[in-house]
């Protein structure tokens, strides 16, 4: 089975992200059908890298066979003193490019040509921050695994779901506090260097640091997720757009968890200077498995189209969700 190629296709500067609610009663078959067709040659759309991901249940109940075991829909994550909230969505657009000319119009024509079966519930530009940093000015990415071994992190190998990928989207909103603190309380707020991303020792590591809470070990191997964030906004509104991958929900989940203070009760100091605005889950299927919805026998999309209706109603949002509009 064969990823889809923009998960690791990086040195792109700009980009925008769609999340899209499919038409109420919609067929999923079909929802799945009109995403596969930005993906080939045959979609008329040159000047950018396109990934599509959707709503893990409306995948499965498409392509069962092609669906992570694990993969869910977003809930809200309620810590102590912060609550993640959902916005879960039918089906996320990734478009990358090298200028935000062509970004801009690969995104006008992915929204119009799925028109009527979609409709943009929440919109974000992203961009790269003097190459590998986030608005903080540290460097973002650190832990994330080398090049040969990215796609062991970011892609499952094994069925149900080979080939696919478990995506988490979220928006973060930077406070302009983090600033404001003295460049060693902001090492100890991040629990690295900030010049060079040196991870501070263990003597000085404080135990509520972003680095403690994010970096998880299970039997002696750390948990390890492939990310590709970028910064969005302008001066009075901006932070970080969370674009993280993996080859099961289960790290995803935990190092949410973990910086909520769900499990033990200590918050990741970072969200002291960050806000959380949204959180979804979406499955990046292989284009294999794509390809073969959109090659099923007539009978057999109609089979489904009545037992896998869209629910779009039903979508769970949690109690901070919103649809946000966002430069």
């Amino acid at each position: 089975m064969t990823p889809q190629p923009g998960i690791f296709a990086v040195g792109a500067p700009e980009h925008c992200y769609l999340e899209l609610d499919g038409a109420p009663g919609s067929d999923p078959a079909d929802l799945v059908g009109a995403l596969a067709g930005l993906l080939g040659p045959a979609s008329g759309i040159a000047g950018a890298c396109v990934t599509v991901g959707l709503r893990p249940e409306l995948w499965r109940a498409v392509a069962p066979a092609a669906a992570p075991p694990d993969a869910a829909s977003f809930e809200h994550i309620a810590g102590p003193e912060i609550t993640i909230p959902a916005a879960q969505h039918d089906a996320w657009v990734w478009i990358a490019g090298g200028s935000r000319s062509g970004v801009f119009d690969v995104a006008v024509s992915v929204s119009r040509s799925l028109r009527p079966r979609f409709g943009v519930a929440h919109e974000i530009g992203g961009w790269v921050y003097r190459t590998e940093r986030d608005l903080t000015g540290f460097i973002d990415g650190t832990e994330n695994p080398a090049p040969v071994e990215a796609p062991e992190a970011a892609i499952r190998t094994e069925s149900p779901g080979e080939g696919s990928s478990v995506l988490l989207f979220q928006q973060w909103r930077h406070l302009d506090t983090f600033a404001e603190l003295p460049v060693a309380e902001q090492e100890r707020v991040i629990g690295r260097t900030k010049a060079d991303s040196v991870e501070l020792g263990e003597d000085v590591m404080p135990p509520d640091s972003h680095v403690s809470r994010t970096v998880i070990e299970e039997e002696g191997e750390e948990l390890a997720i492939y990310r590709r964030n970028t910064s969005y906004g302008g001066p009075s509104d901006h932070g970080t757009v969370f674009v993280g991958f993996c080859a099961r929900r289960h790290p995803l989940e935990r190092m949410l968890r973990r910086m909520a203070g769900a499990e033990d009760g200590v918050r990741d100091a970072l969200t002291r200077y960050t806000v959380p605005l949204t959180g979804a889950y979406y499955v990046v299927p292989a284009l294999d498995a794509l390809a073969d919805v959109v090659d099923q026998p007539d009978d057999d999309r109609a089979r489904r189209s009545r037992t896998a209706r869209t629910p779009h109603a039903t979508h769970p949002t949690g109690s901070g969700s919103q649809k946000l509009r966002a430069r």
